[in-house]
């Protein structure tokens, strides 16, 4: 019986390797996430959302370099985001954010998905990707 435990646990430790920034710890990789809609067929930059530990600024549209306030997020154990405060115009002038699923939480892959419900009433999907 111990000659098949070892393997085993030599397996999981392989397939989960060390340890990250990831759903299970409740935080995003550090970094600028680069937020697109696709539009009349293409990609369209919307502007960059800045992580740092369990804090988020911005997003920033078209590269605005200038600082901004950082708000806390949290993560639930299904990969949901909570943004804690403003989130640029995804929360302004009658928008709202209804999910923010994060799709990937891999250091350089990592991405999510932002669900927002505008002013009309129609939704729109962004994707945010790790620069």
């Amino acid at each position: 019986m111990t000659r098949f435990l070892f393997p085993l646990a030599a397996l999981i430790l392989s397939v989960t390797g060390p340890a990250a920034a990831n759903i299970a710890n409740g935080k995003l990789p550090d970094g600028s996430y680069r937020c697109e809609v696709y539009l009349l067929g293409t990609f369209m930059t919307v502007g960059d959302i800045r992580i740092r530990g369990a804090v988020y600024s911005g997003p920033a549209f078209f590269g605005a370099a200038q600082a901004q306030q950082g708000y806390n997020y949290q993560i639930n154990p299904n990969g949901e985001i909570a943004w804690l405060g403003p989130l640029g115009g995804f929360t302004s002038g009658g928008n709202s954010v209804v999910l923010t699923q994060i799709t990937d939480d891999r250091d350089r892959t990592a991405s999510f998905d932002i669900v927002m419900r505008q002013r009309d009433g129609a939704f729109t999907a962004f994707t945010c990707t790790i620069r």
